[in-house]
């Protein structure tokens, strides 16, 4: 069961959000409490004797309390208030809500008994800090948001707070927040950096790397942790050549090429003015010294990117989400999303109902303080879940997938 107060019928669109906040304000217990999940209903039964009743029934299971913390902006109620970008996170609250929700519904009808709050944190450093010391959130068995990294970091640095805090839908390192009781969802950049590190040292076994830098400092992060995975994984036998490269000029790296053996080459940048020219680059040298490229996991949903070139550069791409569609649980899912919802759902939908059925799922079973995620890996519609134990800094997602495009589209080779 899922304690509740409000039952909402979900439109689409602008609209569709101005009725789901207008619910969320006129059911609220408390000014800053907005609880919105259905109860599960029960079917019609013929009406059974007191004794009969008493003999039938059965202990409920133990409630389990979620609070979820999300960017609503309930303040500017009407879409017309809201800032592209304060409507852009409204609607991703939503959609998340709503996967998450379902996922705590299909639970229930197991037997599990959840109650789930919500609160609007406004996207607001000042609003997160309140809301820490809010008694019914500080009680709670799990604590999902905020969102973003300053709103969970000020948040989290609340003392005495002891629940666990999961970081939902931000890949943001768990050192810029550095909380024991932190579970960060989304794999951040350095397994994504050591992931690549991995398949490159076990599968193609190189003597040396080239990493291909544009220059920017948001670089760093990828560069650092991939050499220090490389060194530590191939005990320091890979030789890692970084250079800054201007205009697509590589020529001055022929002389350290093989025309027989792959040359493995790492590119962590995003921009698109240099990934354009290097890329292309990339190609023309290729046709002498065949090239195997890795790319940011970014990439794969840059569609300025030529699929031709960064097929035949033997691309790879680490990545921690891939939807099939054709499986069976996924097409359950958009089924019954569709039947609660009326609409199909997002990106946000589809992560909400992952996490929203593996947290349940661990809140049902018994692990209440979140201490042993380590011993239950997940296979989602949208994410897998491989969690490890970082002192200091929480439980980290450290699960990533290597795709290689393969007729012209992203397919995963492990």
């Amino acid at each position: 069961m899922i304690s509740v107060q409000n039952h909402l019928l979900p439109l689409s669109g602008n609209k569709w959000l101005l009725f789901f906040i207008t619910a969320l304000i006129l059911g609220a217990c408390s000014p800053k409490v907005q609880p919105v999940s259905t109860s599960v209903k029960k079917q019609t039964e013929k009406p059974e004797t007191k004794a009969e009743e008493k003999a039938a029934a059965k202990p409920e299971s133990k409630v389990h309390i979620i609070s979820m913390i999300l960017p609503l902006g309930l303040d500017h109620v009407a879409p017309r208030n809201y800032s592209s970008a304060g409507l852009t996170q409204a609607n991703m609250s939503v959609e998340y809500y709503q996967g998450f929700k379902l996922a705590l519904d299909s639970l229930a009808a197991g037997g599990a008994n959840f109650k789930l709050q919500l609160y609007d944190s406004k996207d607001d450093a000042s609003a997160a800090h309140s809301l820490a010391y809010n008694p019914q959130i500080r009680t709670s068995d799990l604590i999902v948001g905020p969102v973003f990294p300053e709103g969970i970091k000020v948040f989290s640095a609340t003392m005495g707070l002891r629940a666990p805090i999961l970081s939902p839908l931000s890949p943001s390192s768990p050192a810029n927040i550095k909380n024991n009781n932190l579970i960060t969802a989304i794999t951040p950049l350095e397994y994504h950096a050591w992931g690549a590190a991995q398949y490159i040292n076990d599968k193609i076994k190189p003597k040396k790397i080239f990493i291909l830098r544009s220059g920017f400092s948001q670089e760093n992060d990828y560069v650092v942790n991939f050499k220090k995975a490389i060194d530590s994984l191939g005990k320091k036998k890979v030789k890692v050549v970084s250079v800054v490269i201007s205009r697509g000029q590589l020529g001055g790296l022929v002389p350290q090429l093989s025309k027989t053996d792959q040359n493995v080459f790492v590119i962590p940048a995003t921009d698109q003015a240099f990934l354009g020219v290097t890329l292309r680059s990339l190609d023309t040298l290729n046709k002498n010294y065949p090239v195997t490229l890795f790319g940011h996991p970014s990439w794969e949903k840059f569609s300025f990117l030529k699929t031709d070139i960064l097929q035949r550069l033997k691309t790879h791409i680490t990545s921690t989400d891939k939807i099939n569609y054709k499986q069976e649980a996924t097409v359950t899912f958009l089924r019954n999303y569709h039947k609660a919802y009326h609409v199909e759902p997002t990106e946000y939908a589809i992560k909400g109902f992952d996490e929203g059925l593996y947290f349940g799922m661990q809140l049902f079973e018994g692990n209440k303080g979140m201490t042993d995620l380590d011993k239950t890996d997940f296979t989602g519609i949208h994410n897998n879940f491989r969690f490890v134990k970082k002192t200091g800094l929480g439980w980290v997602n450290a699960h990533v997938n290597i795709l290689m495009y393969t007729n012209f589209e992203l397919k995963k080779v492990e």
